[in-house]
């Protein structure tokens, strides 16, 4: 007769996965092909490393979900370490823009001599703050909302209301990609301008960036919603969604109006 083992704490001891080891890979991959691909003009490295990558993570929050939706793992006592690491993450994001918008306001509030003491430097026409900028602000402030609708509606049982806000959000995610990338196929200046082409797009590019994943992290917890795995007192996935995505809400918003506002 198999003896079954049982546990006598509320911790949850993870299993072997090859997916951390597979992922830290794929990533090393695709920055090396990103660096190719911008010395090179070859993209082929760093296409490969995005497909392992997108595949590698998939089937990590593949296991995730089967633990905390059908195994049962995600007692309270995980959830809250879950949530304090969510903090944490946050946190370090939140540094890490701060990093982006200190050389901004080192260039911009004092004007060396090569940027000819004026900003933005003299030839660069920056972008107007009242045309793309200004949409994706209000797309962005209105995703804000539609999340906090669909957050309320899972805590008040209301599935319906729930899938509909939240597709919303995804869809407006997406949508300010689209306009970004637009904005950027237009744009009269680059990356290698000066000061001014460098610290716009590393930091625009890293906000993208971060809403490519917010919405992808969106998506995510829309199939599991439409899937009922979310319930009014066991949804921390969805809730870690919001609170990243209110995160890329309020960077746009010191973004919009320290860069594309006073910036221009």
């Amino acid at each position: 007769m198999k003896k079954t083992l049982k546990q006598n704490h509320p911790f949850h001891l993870v299993d072997q996965s090859p997916w951390p080891l597979v992922t830290s890979f794929s990533v090393f991959s695709m920055l090396m092909g990103t660096i190719k691909w911008f010395h090179l003009y070859d993209n082929t490295l760093f296409i490969m490393g995005l497909t392992l990558t997108s595949l590698a993570s998939y089937q990590w929050w593949r296991d995730i979900t089967r633990e905390g939706t059908y195994q049962g793992h995600h007692t309270l006592k995980v959830v809250n370490g879950l949530r304090w690491g969510m903090i944490l993450f946050i946190t370090s994001e939140i540094f890490f823009f701060i990093a982006f918008f200190w050389a901004f306001f080192h260039s911009s509030l004092s004007p060396s001599i090569e940027l000819g003491m004026n900003w933005p430097p003299k030839g660069i026409k920056p972008f107007n703050p009242l045309e793309i900028p200004l949409l994706n602000t209000l797309i962005l402030l209105t995703s804000g909302l539609t999340i906090t609708w669909s957050h309320h509606s899972l805590m008040e049982n209301n599935a319906n209301q729930a899938i509909q806000s939240l597709f919303i959000t995804v869809f407006l995610g997406f949508y300010f990609t689209l306009l970004q990338g637009y904005e950027y196929l237009e744009a009269p200046f680059s990356i290698a301008d000066s000061a001014y082409g460098s610290t716009f797009f590393m930091t625009t590019g890293l906000h993208g960036l971060h809403v490519i994943v917010g919405s992808t992290f969106l998506l995510i917890c829309l199939i599991r919603m439409i899937k009922n795995h979310f319930s009014a007192n066991h949804h921390f996935g969805f809730e870690a969604a919001a609170w990243y995505w209110h995160f890329v809400d309020v960077v746009w918003l010191f973004l919009y109006i320290s860069i594309y506002w006073w910036g221009s």
